[in-house]
Parts: structure tokens; C-alpha cells; sequence
């Protein structure tokens, strides 16, 4: 599993960010899976060996374990989160928009954590001050998670 800032996935887009993430996380396998199944997207030609699995939460048992671990440390990290920023109710939504969630990033603006490039109606009034320029955001707290990759097989 690993955890993609908030500046990687606006500098880049979420989706090139998983998918970044998880050929890094299949390059690092030590050993080796002697196969590797992936969620729904190939990671393209850099990437080690791996067999992409449309719907694989419901097609493979590894995928769907990966994915439930993959939301509970999503939901753990999310409740760390609230301690820092309680305002915006990161335990009970965990990164859902809700419209809890909206209406105080409506009246708070975001956070340093949440993510500029998403357009969000919530975010609609804020974004005109302060840019993503002018904010610093702090690449320890992490908002993505990649973790929908499974290793199956390891060679020992």
C-alpha cells in the first residue's frame, strides 16, 4: 500500500497517480510475485508483468482483500486526520463528499490536505483565494491511497 500526497495527485490527477503508485508498489515486491492482478486498469508498458482484472473485486479474492485493506487504512488515516483538522468531520465521512462535508469546506475553505484540483461544487466559492500556490500543503499528510494491487504467488 502506499499514500499519495495531495500536491501529486493535483500536480498529476488522481488516476495517473494510482496508477504511478501501483507500479511502484509491484517494482518494490521483494521477492517478486510470480503474478500480479490489477483492479480494472492496465499500468502500462513501464510496469512489471501484470494481468489487469476488470470488475477484479468481484473476480478474485486477492483483489477484493487488497481493496478492504486498502479502505481501512484509508479510514484509519482518515480518522488521524480529524484529530489535526476537526472541523471537517474526516472521521465520519472518510473522504466521501457529504453535505456535512461541503457546507463546512464551503464556510472553512479547504484544508492544506484536500485537494485543490478536485472541482468540487463544495469547493466552487473558496477557490478564488487562496491558489495552490499560496498554500503550503505538507507532503506528510497523505489523501490517496493505491492499494488495489494483489500479489499472488510470492516466490520464496
Amino acid at each position: 500500500m502506499r499514500a499519495i500526497s495531495a500536491r501529486e495527485i493535483d500536480a498529476n490527477g488522481l488516476h495517473r497517480s494510482n496508477l504511478a503508485a501501483m507500479r511502484a508498489i509491484l517494482w518494490d515486491l521483494a521477492p517478486p510475485a510470480e503474478i500480479c492482478l490489477v483492479d480494472g486498469f492496465r499500468l502500462g508498458p513501464t510496469a512489471p508483468e501484470h494481468k489487469a482484472v476488470v470488475d477484479g473485486d468481484e473476480k478474485s479474492a486477492a483483489i477484493a482483500a487488497a481493496s478492504v485493506v486498502a479502505k481501512v487504512v484509508r479510514d484509519r488515516t482518515m480518522r488521524r486526520l480529524a484529530a489535526l483538522y476537526p472541523h471537517y468531520g474526516f472521521s465520519s465521512h472518510v473522504g466521501y463528499i457529504t453535505p456535512g462535508h461541503s457546507a463546512v469546506v464551503r464556510e472553512r475553505g479547504p484544508s492544506e490536505i484536500h485537494r485543490r484540483s478536485f472541482e468540487a461544487r463544495c469547493y466552487a466559492e473558496r477557490l478564488t483565494e487562496p491558489t495552490i500556490d499560496e498554500v503550503p500543503i505538507d507532503d506528510s499528510l497523505q489523501t490517496g491511497f493505491s492499494g488495489r494491487a494483489a500479489q499472488v504467488g510470492a516466490t520464496s
